[in-house]
């Protein structure tokens, strides 16, 4: 048998199947993209180590002994913080940067690190909890203590 008759015998004959329809393609690759991502999660080591994702995944009731699925949810999680971090750091930039902004009011025009301290941006608690609102997640303190 030649090696195109066993690739042939391999893989069905296109002509007597019906021609998949568009979205049967694009499920189809998705499908292996899925695949191929999975594999690639064996070797991945994520920042957030695996004792700390199995600790809280054991608290919220999950359980699973898949490590690949495990490291997407730290990946998931990952993504999640980064975002988070990224987003502050950017309200940050626009309050240091705003006219007259808290930041640049008390500071001195000349002196030692002044230059410095112009290209330096400070995270506050209010940055974070902006960002953290866009996320539908309320961190600001109550206003009384009972």
């Amino acid at each position: 048998m030649s090696t195109s008759q066993q690739q042939q015998a391999v893989r069905p004959s296109t002509q007597t199947t019906q021609p998949q329809s568009r979205q049967q393609a694009e499920e189809a690759r998705k499908d292996r993209t899925l695949a191929e991502f999975m594999l690639m999660l064996d070797e991945y080591e994520p920042l957030i180590p695996n004792e700390v994702t199995d600790y809280y995944l054991q608290r919220v009731g999950f359980e699973c002994e898949d490590i690949r699925l495990k490291r997407l949810l730290s990946l998931a999680a990952q993504k999640f913080v980064s975002d988070i971090a990224a987003d502050a750091y950017q309200h940050a930039r626009i309050r240091t940067n705003a006219a007259g902004g808290r930041a640049r009011v008390n500071q001195p025009l000349t002196g030692p690190g002044s230059a410095k301290d112009k290209t330096r941006t400070t995270l506050t608690m209010d940055d974070l909890s902006s960002a953290l609102a866009e996320y539908g997640i309320n961190s600001r303190k109550p206003e009384y203590y009972i």
